[in-house]
């Protein structure tokens, strides 16, 4: 699977490399660390929806919100998808908030954590995959590598027996001390290495997405604020014909020195930095301060005249996203309002989850259910017929 990583002199990868570093830190800078959390929590569902989509999963963002909120659908498909988008963002949360194992992302070993943590809370369901060659249907046993040769499309992934010599491979070529520069050019390498190894029965991909997440946390380029499974997924035909392109034999001379096609992992390499430098600023768009104001006043108006909020809901959301989040006792003075009407707009921003507390007590922060999202991150999700995501 020669060659690991892409060559010293792919400038082009480099300048990529650099601005996505440069805007990925320029955005966790433009909100406050609270709202921070809030925005994480609803992008950790909006990636978990377009890795499961580029799977061929289909999970409603509804379904996922209500997921969440323990409620699961009576139909065994629908509701078998809920419970794999909770593993998913189960999985992630544990990545954003530090409690991933230590090792580095880009590893074997941390391959089969995100298997074994993923896998474990599937329904049993999903956890087993039918042989094309013979119908069979075999178990995936979470974290446990294949002991069964696989096709994958064209592609024919090492030998169930000859994965312990690959991956060993891996963990030396992306182990390896460089500099963070290069860590940063190298990720798509390692989102494509391992793929073409194909080292678990199934699950592959979420784990491959995940690790990449995973990776570009460690080198303080990624954050819980953005996805790069929204822009894979966007380009989901590129992403898979860039993958099978880097699976190519060498061609030629000036196409690298392994047994794989050096152009080709390029290829696919950057694609992935750019597809992660879109995301960034996609989400930098759709945070910046007042277009952010502007949106969500629109929405609070049109629910206020509609009789659904109280006039002043509007006053108290602009303060938990400029401060980050509403004491209780400060709705009367930032409203206006006498005591009694100012619990009441606390308590309808509540009910329709705009604002959460940790308790009846507790400050309140700024809440995003789907209904909110669609009007105040649009294109987040993608548009069906009926207006909806």
């Amino acid at each position: 699977m020669e060659p690991m990583l892409v060559e010293e002199s792919e400038l082009a990868l480099e300048d990529i490399a650099a601005t996505l570093l440069a805007e990925s830190n320029g955005l966790a800078k433009r909100m406050h660390p609270i709202l921070r959390e809030s925005v994480g929590t609803l992008v950790r569902s909006m990636n978990c929806y377009y890795s499961n989509l580029i799977e061929g999963h289909d999970t409603h963002p509804r379904d996922i919100d209500r997921a969440l909120a323990n409620d699961f659908s009576n139909e065994p498909r629908k509701r078998n998808l809920q419970h794999e988008a909770l593993a998913h963002i189960h999985v992630q949360r544990l990545i954003d908030e530090g409690r991933d194992p230590p090792v580095w992302p880009a590893t074997s070993a941390y391959a089969c954590w995100l298997h074994e943590e993923f896998c474990s809370r599937l329904p049993d369901e999903l956890l087993w995959v039918e042989s094309p060659a013979t119908g069979e249907r075999l178990p995936v046993i979470p974290g446990r590598l294949r002991e069964r040769d696989v096709q994958v499309g064209r592609h024919i992934p090492p030998p169930h027996g000859d994965l312990p010599r690959f991956l060993a491979r891996f963990d030396q070529a992306y182990g390896a001390r460089s500099s963070r520069i290069r860590k940063i050019q190298a990720v798509g390498a390692v989102h494509h290495r391992f793929l073409w190894i194909h080292p678990f029965l199934d699950g592959n991909g979420r784990v491959a997405r995940l690790m990449s997440h995973a990776l570009l946390k460690r080198l303080e380029v990624g954050t819980s604020l953005w996805s790069v499974a929204r822009g894979l997924a966007r380009e989901d035909v590129r992403y898979k014909q860039l993958l099978m392109g880097a699976d190519n034999p060498r061609e030629g001379d000036r196409d690298g020195r392994g047994n794989l096609t050096q152009r080709g992992l390029i290829a696919f390499a950057r694609f992935f930095l750019e597809r992660a430098v879109d995301q960034v600023g996609f989400m930098g768009g759709l945070m910046e301060p007042e277009a952010l104001d502007r949106r969500i006043e629109v929405h609070i108006e049109e629910e206020v005249r509609a009789k659904r909020l109280p006039r002043g809901s509007f006053t108290v959301l602009r303060e938990a996203v400029l401060a980050g989040e509403v004491e209780r006792s400060r709705v009367p003075l930032l409203t206006d309002y006498e005591e009694r009407a100012a619990r009441k707009i606390t308590s309808a921003l509540v009910q329709r989850g705009m604002l959460v507390g940790e308790s009846s007590r507790a400050p309140l922060r700024l809440g995003l259910p789907v209904d909110a999202v669609e009007r105040w991150f649009p294109r987040l999700y993608p548009v069906d017929a009926g207006g909806r995501p």
